[in-house]
């Protein structure tokens, strides 16, 4: 079984790469963040026609999380329950007996920003609706843009970003809450190249210098840990023509 997580960063624009890459990478499980459409102009029938099935939680211009299957999608969950958020970041299903968490982490902006606040509250809810979760399914998938980057070998130059959002203790301290929750990184569950990134800035000729960071992240709770094989950062995505600044981050497990 393959999942993967992309930030696509608008599907109206990306949605020729993502029908590109499913032909040929066929995932099981595909979820997408960043979509920025509305639900009414999500694109069902032409994902139908490739052959997923699809859910979607969107909102015009910003944010907007979907998973995407070939397989059944089943007893889906919009948002965080009892979290009043107006905006559009976590949706969840269960396909072939795994949960499948899509999020979209807010980014945070700054330290001294209102935003930052908003992100650490809203993991605070992740992490407390991902325990209820786990008490009712074991095996659970959390796939995402987390806009954390969990350690320093995870930052192309990580002195160059102190003091600013991605890489703030709190933040890191919250990833780590996850971990505690029994969520294992599945990326380092595996010998991986140094410098090994998800998302590099548009500006300054980011993805082919490599200044880039880790921020896109598949955990998978303890009775999936053994059924996986491998884990690896697709960068072709990134190298196409009208690129999203993320890139595919993929998983396969045995079963």
């Amino acid at each position: 079984m393959k999942l993967a997580t992309w930030n696509v960063n608008s599907l109206n624009v990306r949605l020729p790469h993502v029908l590109d890459w499913v032909a040929t990478e066929k995932p099981d499980v595909l979820c997408l963040q960043e979509t920025k459409q509305e639900d009414i102009k999500f694109p069902y029938e032409a994902l139908s026609q490739a052959g997923y099935n699809a859910i979607h939680i969107g909102q015009k211009t910003y944010n907007g999380v979907a998973i995407l299957s070939p397989h059944a999608i089943e007893n889906p969950q919009l948002g965080i329950p009892g979290f009043n958020d107006e905006q559009k970041r976590l949706i969840t299903a269960t396909i072939n007996g795994i949960r499948i968490v899509c999020a979209y982490i807010p980014n945070g902006q700054s330290l001294d920003s209102d935003k930052y606040q908003y992100k650490l509250g809203w993991l605070e809810a992740l992490t407390a609706y991902l325990q209820n979760e786990l008490a009712q399914h074991p095996k659970l998938a959390l796939l995402g843009d987390y806009n954390i980057a969990p350690e320093d070998r995870d930052v192309h130059d990580p002195a160059a970003w102190i003091g600013q959002v991605l890489v703030s203790e709190p933040e890191r301290h919250a990833f780590q809450g996850l971990s505690a929750l029994g969520l294992h990184d599945s990326f380092r569950l595996f010998d991986q190249e140094e410098a090994s990134f998800s998302w590099w800035d548009y500006r300054m000729a980011g993805f082919r210098r490599n200044l880039g960071m880790r921020i896109d992240h598949i955990l998978v709770s303890t009775p999936l840990v053994n059924q996986c094989t491998r884990s690896w950062i697709d960068k072709e995505p990134r190298k196409l023509e009208r690129p999203s600044d993320h890139t595919p981050v993929v998983l396969e497990l045995s079963c």
